[in-house]
């Protein structure tokens, strides 16, 4: 295959190069930063990218939105995407997006020079290689979401001021409406959380543990 590699680090690109090439593909671009990335898929037109998740200038996620990017603008170019950390909302959009040609693997998982090799030649023939931990962060993620998506506005308005520490009645006056009025909302958003009567008066605190996963996504 023919290869584009983007990745910071002199060292490590340097050695990506060289098993790629000792596996009997070409690489026919190397660059440091998702600019040079983007630039080296226009002219070059690789069959596959490998792309790093944190380049220059901010070491924050220049990478994979590249990988994005491309994905968009030129669909026919497989994707490897190497990371020390799984970068969610990015992840998901890829995959969401993706019918095949798609990698994404910890780098600490691609140690093993002949599988990193299979993962290269899996991905390049239009198959899909995605490392366990990032399916789970991005499954874990899809739940919190569908979590908050699931209540309505005003059963949210109840749980965030639960999340508050506020009693029934202060809820009801704060959102000047009944005690029964909050009851009922309570009572759905626990039928909607899952929680059931079995868990008793630890309802109230898991309803509000998943309320506050759910805000931090």
């Amino acid at each position: 295959m023919r290869i584009v590699v983007a990745e910071d680090s002199v060292l490590l690109r340097a050695g990506l190069e060289r098993l790629l090439v000792d596996g009997g593909h070409e690489v026919v671009a190397a660059v440091e930063d998702a600019t040079g990335l983007l630039d080296a898929v226009t002219r070059h037109a690789p069959d596959l990218a490998i792309v790093d998740v944190r380049m220059p200038p901010t070491f924050t996620d220049e990478g994979i939105r590249a990988a994005v990017l491309i994905r968009k603008q030129d669909p026919d170019v497989a994707l490897l995407v190497l990371s020390q950390y799984v970068e969610e909302r990015y992840a998901s959009e890829l995959i969401a997006d993706s019918t095949g040609s798609l990698g994404y693997v910890l780098k600490d998982r691609v140690a093993d020079v002949e599988a990193f090799l299979g993962v290269v030649d899996a991905v390049g023939a239009g198959g899909t290689a995605l490392d366990p931990e990032v399916v789970q962060q991005i499954l874990v993620r899809s739940r919190r979401r569908s979590v908050h998506e699931r209540l309505t506005p005003r059963e949210r308005e109840v749980l965030q001021l639960m999340a508050e520490g506020r009693s029934n009645a202060s809820i009801a006056e704060r959102l000047y409406v009944s005690a029964g009025s909050v009851e009922k909302h309570i009572s759905s958003l626990f039928t909607k959380l899952d929680l059931t009567p079995e868990d008793g008066e630890n309802r109230r605190v898991m309803a509000v543990l998943r309320y506050l996963e759910s805000e931090d996504r």
